[in-house]
């Protein structure tokens, strides 16, 4: 879309905003969300996705400084308000995530391609030849994993060192790691995207090869009832951070028009959601790992409950945000 129709389609909505903002201002009403318009919220939201597209599509540092201007006045009055943080959140999690993902599309695909391809690779391989999986890991970490999703295990998942370990304890080191692996997925693109690619293709062939090896020795009523409950999350928060990663490392290696280190920062704005995200679906991930993965429930609950949560998790990231989507 040309410049000149998008202020054309969106210029009376901005207006308006505008209008609002300058009333909110002179009367300075500050006390609760109950004084402000009943759309302003939803204008706003439309508001922050047109400054995103006119930065995306690199319109006029005219058009582009009015809507920061813009968006920077119903930050303030927004989210200065007592409670505000949590309508924040909430927010974020209905509309501005999934919009994000949606317009970064094609830097998930590749992060997919990136982590399941190896995944499903080195997994296959594995449950044909059980020896492989020495050349991925130590003799140690093996032994440990046998241990942890072995036949007789009353809770797959722990060791023998952790089974006395409660589910609260076990929530804060799933927290520490599965955090720490999202993290260092997106923060390697600062690598002009090579630490990124490195760190999801490890991630798959491992997770795949864990997974392949298990199966192949017949542990599959142990361990994949245990991770199929945190997968939709885990290992998509994993994918979207390598996303975010990638972005990053276009930043380095293709600035364009802009210098390095403002390609840098615009990609890095556009991220931010996409980590914040991710951060998010692993925290999800941590809580059902510690109170529901290894829990006494019967396999089939556990199968029953993951399909869901795999659908539901796709349904959000296609539809939700739509209605509040007001540039698509």
């Amino acid at each position: 879309m040309k410049q000149e129709q998008f202020e054309q389609r969106y210029q009376p909505l901005w207006h308006r905003l505008d209008q609002q903002l300058d009333q909110l201002e002179t009367f300075r009403l500050r006390r609760s969300s109950e004084e402000l318009p009943a759309d302003l919220p939803q204008l706003y939201r439309q508001l922050c996705n047109h400054y995103a597209l006119s930065r995306a599509r690199r319109y006029s540092p005219q058009l582009v400084g009015f809507l920061h201007r813009l968006v920077l006045r119903g930050h303030q009055q927004l989210y200065t308000r007592r409670g505000a943080w949590l309508w924040r959140l909430l927010t974020f999690i209905a509309s501005d995530f999934p919009v994000s993902l949606r317009l970064n599309i094609g830097y998930v695909w590749v992060a997919l391609a990136l982590f399941l391809l190896p995944a499903l690779l080195v997994g296959g391989y594995c449950m044909i030849d059980d020896t492989f999986i020495h050349s991925l890991m130590s003799d140690a970490e093996i032994s440990n994993m046998e241990e942890m999703y072995r036949p007789d295990n009353a809770r797959p998942g722990r060791t023998l060192e952790r089974s006395a370990d409660s589910d609260f304890v076990m929530f804060g080191f799933y927290i520490y790691n599965n955090i720490g692996i999202g993290f260092r997925t997106f923060a390697m693109g600062i690598l002009a995207g090579v630490g990124t690619v490195f760190t999801l293709f490890y991630n798959g062939i491992v997770i795949g090869g864990v997974a392949g090896y298990l199966s192949g020795l017949g542990y599959t009523d142990t361990f994949w009832p245990f991770v199929c409950g945190h997968s939709a999350l885990e290992l998509t928060a994993i994918v979207i951070s390598g996303a975010a990663g990638l972005m990053i490392g276009r930043g380095v290696i293709s600035p364009g028009r802009y210098s390095r280190l403002d390609a840098i920062k615009l990609q890095a704005g556009k991220a931010v959601p996409l980590v914040m995200g991710a951060g998010l679906m692993l925290l999800g991930a941590a809580f059902i790992e510690a109170f529901w993965s290894a829990s006494s429930l019967p396999n089939t609950v556990k199968y029953v409950a993951a399909i869901i949560l795999w659908i539901m998790m796709v349904l959000y990231f296609m539809f939700a945000g739509r209605g509040a989507d007001g540039a698509r």
